[in-house]
């Protein structure tokens, strides 16, 4: 079962209205989505892969709380909001939002990496369908 995509507009209104918004000198959001070239393909070069058809997606709610509270901690990052997406998912579904708010550029595109990549490592399960 899909969940329902939150509105990032909504997500940046809150974000603007929270006490810490003022420390914060830049906003950056991720939305990743299903593709249809396989992992293997665009990761590993793997030419001979079948086309992605779908992916099945979970995730650990406990392990992405915990990611979530280490991206809070990072230098200058003043605020975090990730939203992921369930159950079974066609090529251009979402499979999530990352919002990431802080201090300057650098802070806000390093934790916004450090977090998805985690997300992407510890978190998620993808299976990919063919």
């Amino acid at each position: 079962m899909k969940k329902p995509i939150p509105s990032i507009d909504t997500w940046l209104k809150e974000a603007k209205a929270d006490p810490a918004s003022p420390e914060c000198g830049m906003f950056l959001v991720h939305n990743g989505t299903v593709r249809c070239s396989a992992k293997a393909k665009v990761r590993q070069g793997a030419e001979d892969t079948k086309p992605v058809t779908g992916m099945l997606f979970s995730y650990d709610p406990g392990k992405l709380e915990q990611a979530i509270q280490d991206a809070k901690g990072m230098d200058g990052i003043f605020h975090v909001r990730v939203w992921l997406n369930e159950g079974e998912l066609a090529p251009g579904d979402d499979i999530m939002f990352v919002l990431i708010g802080g201090d300057i550029r650098p802070h806000v595109v390093d934790a916004l990496q450090t977090l998805v990549g985690r997300i992407k490592r510890e978190c998620v399960t993808e299976t990919e369908l063919y």
